[in-house]
């Protein structure tokens, strides 16, 4: 007979914060203080004290040809720690081989210490803090073929919308048992970033992987103790927040991103994402980024805008190709407008009081202040600092107050490229770089 969890619990206090490139009493006092916070100022989070408020966010690199992380990716993390942000994220380390949704990402496992040491050391170096973002695709995979099990993992059993391209058109919805073992491997997970120098692990639960596919309307139809109410749609992804923080949490600090709004009729909603939060606040999390959007059904809401037509085609994996085709069919056309996620994230904000990074579109340091004045603790940003991975030291020097990035989102799909990820206005990335381990 399967064992089902205990309920989560608060982590532990805090022990002695561990600097990254700020002094402890000066980020306490900044804090605690009723004055609005300067986006320079530096943040505690949990153990975590980071120089600034800027959190470069994971965006995938595709920077781990055949899943091993390369120079290259350790050069794109170390530019944008030497730029000013704060924390820089690795993108879609997976806690398992079947929790990928490419064979040319990361798990976050013994073999691939070696090589993220590297790119912490690295990014220690010019002052900032690593992130590795750990997480699975569960029913959202590209992969060729599955190691554990014959149909992908999810909430729910039954039709997989998302495997109709790359022909799964199955998911098995998990068993208690197999939530257990999973929350086991994500708490492994953070134990080997924390073995490779990382100062804090992100659990993703946005997007459409697989602790987002349990708190989704959608995808989880689960009539136990799993679904339902949003609370109990939270309850397997709290219950992993807790083996993290049981397994790290006094040590790294141990953030969540979430979606603070699916962006499609049927999806959750802000007022969902206020009862995820509360959970999520309960349970210990140091810090929430709050995101949006979802892979399949609204990417456009992650970003804020479309696609560009001419990138699509770019693209060199072909059922990746189709796949995005087929969505431009459906995505309503999008202007991009700055701060695009703020409505639903201030709902966020009015509910909790644990920290909380905005993301969403934060093209200029005007908005990034006002991130700040409107009560958020940090501010995340992705393709800002892709395209000019020095626009915080710019911020901070006067030498800009916008970024130049146009939001065409063309850097997305360049992932996909035999170089990686990065912005179209700028050269083209090394790919002979990208074939090499980082720790050779």
């Amino acid at each position: 007979m399967e064992t089902d969890f205990p309920l989560p619990r608060l982590a532990p206090s805090d022990e002695a914060a561990t600097p990254a490139g700020a002094d402890d009493t000066a980020a306490f006092a900044v804090v605690e203080s009723a004055m609005p916070a300067s986006v320079f100022s530096p943040l505690r989070i949990g153990p975590l004290t980071l120089r600034n408020r800027f959190i470069k966010s994971a965006t995938n690199e595709g920077m781990a040809k055949g899943g091993v992380p390369s120079k290259l990716l350790v050069e794109h993390h170390r530019r944008i720690a030497a730029g000013g942000a704060a924390m820089t994220t690795v993108a879609y380390c997976a806690v398992e081989p079947d929790g990928r949704t490419f064979e040319d990402q990361i798990t976050l496992d013994a073999a691939s210490i070696p090589h993220l040491r590297v790119l912490a050391e690295a990014v220690h170096r010019e002052g900032a803090a690593a992130c590795a973002q750990i997480t699975h695709g569960g029913a959202f995979t590209f992969l060729p073929r599955l190691q554990n099990t014959r149909y992908p993992l999810s909430a729910s059993g039954g039709f997989n919308a998302a495997g109709v391209i790359s022909g799964r058109l199955l998911k098995t919805a998990m068993s208690v048992s197999e939530m257990n073992t999973l929350a086991a491997r994500f708490a492994d997970a953070a134990r080997c970033a924390q073995n490779a120098g990382f100062d804090a692990v992100e659990i993703h639960m946005g997007h459409g992987y697989l602790l987002s596919q349990f708190l989704s309307p959608k995808y989880n139809r689960r009539r136990d103790a799993y679904g339902g109410t949003p609370d109990r749609r939270a309850r397997f992804p709290a219950q992993v927040l807790q083996r993290v923080l049981d397994a790290v949490g006094s040590r790294l600090a141990v953030s969540c991103k979430i979606s603070v709004t699916e962006g499609f009729a049927g999806g959750a909603t802000a007022a969902d994402a206020v009862e995820v939060a509360r959970v999520l606040e309960r349970t210990g999390a140091h810090l929430l980024v709050l995101s949006g959007g979802m892979n399949v059904e609204s990417p456009w809401a992650i970003f804020g805008s479309n696609l560009p037509a001419a990138a699509v085609e770019t693209i060199q994996n072909p059922v990746v190709r189709l796949a995005t085709r087929l969505m431009r069919l459906w995505e309503p056309k999008i202007t991009f407008r700055e701060l695009y996620l703020l409505e639903h994230s201030r709902q966020v904000r009015a509910a909790v009081t644990l920290p909380l990074a905005y993301l969403g579109g934060v093209q200029s340091l005007a908005a990034a202040q006002r991130v700040l004045d409107e009560g958020f603790d940090g501010i995340a940003m992705g393709r800002a600092l892709i395209h000019d991975p020095d626009l915080v030291n710019k911020f901070r020097d006067g030498r800009a107050t916008v970024s130049g990035c146009t939001a065409c989102n063309a850097c997305v799909v360049a992932m996909y490229s035999p170089g990686g990820t990065r912005c179209v206005l700028g050269p083209e990335n090394d790919a002979a770089l990208n074939r090499r381990p980082a720790a050779s």
